[in-house]
């Protein structure tokens, strides 16, 4: 038997991992030995946020006997291949800093680093519902849409083993930072009208408050939506679909993958997966034709730590 060991490293938590697989076959999601959360306080700067990760591992040993022999991780941010530091991490404290390497010498042990959306894609691809659904897949986008807008990109090697496409910059599957809406509103990576910025949650709530002059969660946005008594909700809506239809037939165009799987909490939408889908159609480069699968993800928060034990 041999164990893999994940570590998801958000800006409030630190969930750890460890699954048991018989050698040569593939994990499932029911090998789970132990998991394990506690406090990331990142308030408390990049040295401490260290010394947490390195207190679960304890934990985790302590609690099962096991040592690793390689740890993944999670991240929120994007680890620069050239440089050798983190980059665009909403953690802001990991940004410019050597944490793979940093992380290797405390821990003794070698570490793979992915970021977030990356960890999501692998994991739904490998323990998730893809197998279920696209179990000969070559390739697929795993895309979040919640408080902001990202991705990642799995592709099978010619061994038969997925793995995550991070690109030569470490920045594959970054769709959220792509212009979607000329001279849109002001993103913070210094563009105007990023994905992000038209279809994430928060920038749906605020284009429904620029109509309505009345905050709303996306949730409430919704339910007014299908109640039908609410022009603004229809109108933000509408906005949502079409600039969904318009981004992910970017991805089709692009990558052409077998499946594309919606997570986070605007992902939840099932209008996405019908009329979004039906808007992409207008300008996929195949006569109007997808059939590209568009799945729910089936391991919902536990997709982040899968995944990076699966790196």
């Amino acid at each position: 038997m041999q164990t893999y060991w994940g570590i998801d490293l958000g800006g409030t938590k630190i969930e750890g991992v460890i699954l048991q697989v018989e050698r040569g076959t593939a994990p499932t999601p029911d090998a789970v030995i132990i998991r394990k959360r506690i406090d990331t306080e990142a308030h408390n700067g990049y040295d401490h946020i260290l010394n947490q990760v390195v207190r679960l591992i304890d934990l985790l040993k302590a609690e099962t006997g096991l040592t690793p022999e390689r740890i993944g991780f999670a991240t929120p941010g994007t680890f620069d291949p050239a440089r050798q530091t983190m980059k665009n991490c909403n953690t802001t404290s990991l940004n410019g800093k050597p944490m793979k390497q940093d992380l290797a010498q405390l821990l003794g042990v070698p570490v793979e680093l992915a970021n977030d959306a990356n960890c999501f894609a692998l994991a739904e691809a490998t323990l998730g519902i893809v197998p279920d659904v696209v179990p000969d897949f070559q390739t697929v986008f795993g895309v979040i849409m919640g408080t902001g807008v990202g991705g990642g990109v799995v592709v099978r090697g010619r061994d038969g083993a997925p793995f995550v496409l991070n690109g030569l910059q470490g920045i594959g599957g970054e769709w959220g930072h792509n212009i979607l809406e000329e001279n849109g509103h002001s993103c913070y990576c210094g563009k105007r009208g990023c994905t992000e910025q038209v279809i994430s949650g928060p920038a749906l709530q605020r284009y429904y408050q620029q109509l309505s002059n009345e905050q709303r969660t996306m949730k409430e946005i919704m339910e007014r939506y299908h109640a039908g008594n609410d022009l603004a909700a229809s109108q933000t809506v509408n906005r949502m679909l079409e600039y969904f239809g318009r981004a992910v037939s970017t991805l089709i165009n692009v990558l052409d993958p077998d499946a594309i799987v919606l997570g986070g909490g605007v992902g939840n939408v099932d209008l996405l997966y019908t009329e979004g889908v039906e808007r992409a159609k207008k300008y996929v480069f195949n006569s109007g034709e997808i059939r590209t699968a568009f799945l729910k993800p089936k391991l919902g928060d536990s997709a982040g730590v899968f995944g990076a034990a699966m790196l």
